[in-house]
């Protein structure tokens, strides 16, 4: 039953992150809750060792369709990857624990500031060109890409609302673009988390392809439906992220 319920979170989550990012929501908690006594760890790797296929997957789905900006987004995957080492390093000598507290209230604000702004991400109007591109993606990329190392909840949302905000992407580019962004960052923290062990190799392959099917599911809806569907989610992955945060730092 542990496989089947985990497999399919794995393709739920899939599609959500194909969509928007947040897929860690649905298969994080699932793999706690199907193995609680199991190393955190080993969990996480897992997650991993799934995820990083389906959002690979679901990049090159949108590089078929999107035009994207390959100039700025391939140096801010290269920073976004060291960045995700120094985070991953960082969590071992820092506690994460008032970050785990300042999350939600972040995460509020994303969601109030996105529905003020009715029109944010509607229009695909890059702010800026060339090097000045390349820099403010590449600032994007190191600081997400640290967070996701150091802690990692709504990684996808934030590269999703930043590239919106601030490089002017309508919602669509700027989920095609996270995608490239949260393949760096996911293969530096897999590569930390084999090299100590922490994968269920048995369970990453399963959860693969189910991970693969369901973000092929999730991108071709997003290609289909627009920005306005890919707005839509990221307020509903957002909020869930809000609650799902807010439990652990102040109820559990």
């Amino acid at each position: 039953m542990e496989w089947i319920f985990v497999t399919l979170a794995s393709m739920f989550a899939g599609f959500v992150d194909a969509v928007v990012g947040g897929g860690g929501l649905i298969l994080v908690p699932a793999l706690f809750g199907a193995f609680p006594s199991a190393p955190p760890a080993t969990l996480l790797g897992t997650n991993k060792s799934a995820g990083v296929w389906g959002t690979l997957i679901s990049a090159r789905q949108y590089a078929k369709r999107v035009d994207m900006r390959w100039a700025a987004i391939a140096p801010a995957a290269g920073a976004g990857f060291v960045a995700s080492l120094l985070g991953a390093w960082a969590v071992t000598v820092v506690d994460p624990s008032m970050l785990r507290k300042a999350l939600p209230l972040i995460l509020i604000a994303v969601l109030a500031y996105t529905l003020y702004k009715k029109q944010l991400g509607q229009t695909h109007a890059p702010r800026y060109s060339g090097r000045t591109e390349a820099w403010v993606a590449c600032a994007i990329g190191a600081t997400i890409g640290f967070y996701d190392g150091f802690f990692g909840p709504g990684t996808g949302s934030f590269f999703v609302f930043l590239m919106v905000r601030w490089l002017g992407y309508d919602f669509l580019n700027a989920s095609a673009s996270a995608k490239i962004l949260n393949i760096a960052t996911n293969v530096a923290a897999l590569i930390l988390f084999t090299a100590k062990g922490h994968v269920w190799w048995h369970f990453a392959i399963p959860l693969a392809v189910a991970n693969i099917l369901g973000s092929m599911l999730g991108t071709w809806m997003a290609l289909k439906k627009g920005s306005g569907f890919v707005r839509g989610m990221f307020i509903v992955v957002v909020a869930a992220l809000i609650l799902k945060t807010g439990y652990d730092a102040f109820l559990r």
